[in-house]
Parts: C-alpha cells; sequence; structure tokens
C-alpha cells in the first residue's frame, strides 16, 4: 500500500484504483491554509490509455499494482491481433491493437519489447525508444535547398514514410524515434 507521501514522490508508479490499473503521470502536492493538504494527480489509465484527474486525502492509501515486465518478440498480425512470444518461457500472447497503440507502425517480425502484464492480461508494450530501420525510399535531393533545415518523404522498413534530411539515401540505416516517429541521425 501507498502511503500519502509514497503517492507524493510517486510520479511513474502503477496503482491499482477502482480495480483498474493507473500510472501516475503527475502529482502536485497541494496545501491550503486551514485545509489538510491533498494531492492533485493525473492518472493514464493503462488498458485505454486514457487519463483522468483525481485527488488523493492525506488518509488515503493506495494498492500499488503488481505488474510484471517480460522480454517478447513479434511474430505476426492476425484477426486484428498482434501476436508475441515470451523469450522466456515461448507462450504466445496475443494483444489488441487498441492496447498496442501507435507503436504499431513501427512493428517488424522479431521486433523485441517489453510487454507489461496486470493480472496476467497485457495491457501494454513498450519499445526501445531509438529503433534502426532501413529506407527504402528516398527520392534525390534537389541541389541549392540548403538555405535551413530542409527535409524530403522518405519510406523506411514497415511501410512508414517519414520526413528526414536530404542528404539521407536509399539503403541507409537510419535511428528513428519510436514515440514520436521523428528521425534522429544515421545509424
Amino acid at each position: 500500500m501507498l502511503e500519502f507521501n509514497d503517492i507524493r514522490k510517486g510520479k511513474g508508479k502503477i496503482i491499482v484504483l477502482d480495480g483498474e490499473p493507473f500510472v501516475i503521470t503527475s502529482a502536485a502536492f497541494l496545501r491550503k491554509q486551514m485545509r489538510r493538504p491533498t494531492i492533485n494527480t493525473i492518472l493514464k489509465h493503462l488498458r485505454t490509455g486514457q487519463t483522468r484527474e483525481h485527488t488523493f486525502q492525506q488518509s488515503d492509501r493506495i494498492e500499488e499494482a503488481d505488474v510484471q515486465r517480460s522480454p517478447h518478440q513479434y511474430l505476426y498480425l492476425q484477426d486484428g491481433k498482434y501476436v508475441f512470444m515470451n523469450n522466456e518461457t515461448y507462450e504466445q500472447v496475443e494483444i489488441a491493437e487498441d492496447v498496442i497503440g501507435d507503436i504499431a507502425r513501427f512493428l517488424l517480425e522479431g521486433q523485441e519489447v517489453q510487454v507489461m502484464l496486470f493480472e496476467g492480461n497485457p495491457v501494454s508494450v513498450d519499445m526501445p525508444i531509438k529503433i534502426e530501420r532501413k529506407v527504402i525510399e528516398a527520392p534525390e535531393g534537389v541541389r541549392g535547398d540548403t538555405s535551413s533545415n530542409v527535409t524530403k518523404d522518405i519510406v523506411i522498413e514497415g511501410g512508414v514514410h517519414m520526413r528526414a534530411p536530404l542528404f539521407i539515401k536509399e539503403g541507409d540505416l537510419i535511428l528513428v524515434d519510436s514515440r514520436t516517429g521523428d528521425y534522429l541521425e544515421r545509424a
């Protein structure tokens, strides 16, 4: 159980509220004159991704969620569900598209990810922040377009369209930020 002060310092902690798993994304301590202190938090639901505000009183105690993280390998997509294999036990897990979220566009067969399980059910999939991808299509840059930070449209493995600097050519390996989909640097 997390006490009031644990919640205050609990940014990033995973809690159970009304039987559902939430991660504390921000916690602001608030003390008004002649009143008991409170903590205003913003909680992100691990299954749906929705956020909500919740205020904790000084006497509140909250249960910390029992979650397990384990390395998994992405295998394939079948009937709108992504299939992953646990690297330690070789068990396969099917995860719905809404749980995967936006990182689905960067998944390639054989990709290593971290799957978070709450009560035996997958609630989120985390991918490394920097991922290496090969450039499949990159049109030639126009000479003279160097007055400022000019970019062009490219296509990387998996068919993802993105913007990259003019010097990137077809066949180059680049690093991509999996959270935003932005070009980072050459690999």
